[in-house]
């Protein structure tokens, strides 16, 4: 049964079936229409939420990013495992959902970032606390792991969090052009090489 306006989910459907589309087509290909279709929601309702495609990018990357530190909290969250093997699950995730064309919806950073970054600003300045948010969490797993002692570094927390993330989502990016994992391999093995595991 199709999603009505009055629905108070109405908004976060819309914006879920945004994030199943758009992580496979990307920003610009994707009409509203063909969002409004996928989440059953009519289109006079869409602009009931959002003012306008650009303010919608913006609910769309708060939203991704909102679920997306909730989940990395989880995995990274202290449970009596070592800071290390908390990290070393996050990037398994990792690599399970954002690899290849089955990420179902788990990489908008990757498929959106270059495009958006440059079509819109307040879209890129989302994006940029996202992934702060997300290299913050990182700096504090290592930080973690360097009292717990289950893993050790050259230089800061910080120093270490920053690199780490730009190369899991380079990686992301080469496996998607090479239609391979290898690249995400590289970058397992980068990082316990970095975080001397």
């Amino acid at each position: 049964m199709p999603v009505t306006a009055r629905s108070p989910d109405t908004r976060k459907n819309i914006l879920d079936a945004a994030q199943r589309i758009m992580a496979h087509k990307g920003y610009s290909a994707v009409g509203l229409n063909e969002v409004l279709a996928e989440a059953g929601v009519p289109k006079g309702s869409f602009y009931h939420y959002f003012p306008s495609k650009d303010a919608f990018g913006e609910a769309l990357l708060s939203s991704y990013f909102a679920d997306y530190v909730t989940d990395m909290d989880r995995i990274l969250a202290p449970s009596g495992k070592p800071a290390a093997e908390r990290l070393m699950a996050y990037w398994q995730q990792w690599r399970e959902t954002q690899s290849l064309d089955e990420c179902q919806g788990k990489c908008l950073a990757v498929k959106l970032g270059a495009e958006v970054s440059d079509l819109s600003e307040p879209m890129r300045l989302q994006l940029k606390a996202g992934t702060n948010a997300i290299v913050d969490r990182l700096e504090q797993t290592i930080a973690d792991g360097l009292q717990d002692g289950s893993l050790s570094i050259e230089g800061t927390p910080r120093e270490i969090a920053q690199p780490l993330y730009d190369l899991w989502l380079g990686a992301s990016v080469m496996a998607k052009i090479h239609r391979s994992l290898a690249p995400l391999d590289t970058a397992t093995a980068v990082t316990r090489t970095l975080l001397h595991l």
